[in-house]
């Protein structure tokens, strides 16, 4: 049985204020449970109802186990309805990004994106197609944000995510930067090289003025019918999948 107190803090880690304050955010299933257990994440606890405890995970030595019941687990969870485990993990610290990992490679580069969902889908788009990083500007959607990290599948362990003032990211890092525009270079005819950055702008607004300039190919996704833009998350999946055939 959990105590009150158990129950206010995980709780409390629905908000970012707090997550931020612990270093500790939810996971929710037992795929994205198994898959953080895998890699270089740390676990912190790990909370299941009884008709999960054959499912648990076998390497969680050193992890705290907590058999709960259905009531609490749905005040704990984060679901409208609740999977019957729950994870809580600790936030990696911070790490300075290494400006030569990027290149001889293509890195997401996504300004102010705001849903949760349409991010955590753009980061297993991401781990489907085998890029490694996604920069994120400062006012980017927190990637621990539990809609985030549910949408995620689990991808989120092994895509690195780096948020950083892209204006200055930009004068720093010397690579093509590909924009994605209405108007610009047809996506099926343009010529991606070997390295470069996938701009993706805000879901309402597009790309920010001040970062249009760094822009050195537009690239656009040939509209058909009469749909006024598409969805970031969706345009994310339609790059990666030429970057892929274009590099084959």
């Amino acid at each position: 049985m959990l105590s009150k107190s158990q129950i206010s803090f995980i709780k409390s880690l629905h908000q970012k204020k707090y997550r931020k304050e612990s270093g500790i955010f939810i996971i929710e299933g037992i795929k994205s449970i198994t898959e953080f257990i895998n890699s270089n994440y740390q676990l912190h606890s790990i909370y299941y109802t009884s008709t999960h405890s054959s499912s648990l995970p076998k390497n969680t030595a050193n992890i705290k186990l907590f058999e709960v019941n259905n009531v609490e687990l749905e005040k704990i969870s984060t679901l409208q309805t609740p999977q019957g485990i729950l994870a809580l993990v600790h936030i990696p610290v911070k790490q300075k990004l290494a400006i030569k990992s990027l290149h001889n490679s293509f890195s997401l580069v996504l300004d102010d994106v705001q849903d949760p969902g349409n991010f955590g889908t753009i980061i297993r788009t991401a781990d489907w197609f085998g890029i490694q990083n996604i920069i994120c500007s400062e006012n980017t959607v927190e990637a621990y944000n539990p809609k985030t990290v549910q949408s995620t599948m689990g991808s989120l362990c092994r895509v690195n995510i780096i948020y950083t003032n892209l204006h200055s990211f930009f004068e720093e890092v010397k690579l093509p930067v590909f924009g994605a525009l209405l108007n610009g270079n047809n996506i099926y005819k343009t010529d991606w090289g070997k390295e470069g950055l996938i701009l993706l702008g805000n879901e309402g607004h597009g790309i920010s003025e001040e970062l249009l300039e760094k822009i050195t190919i537009p690239v656009t996704i040939p509209r058909i019918g009469e749909a006024e833009s598409l969805n970031v998350a969706v345009s994310a999946a339609i790059f990666c999948s030429e970057l892929s055939r274009g590099n084959k």
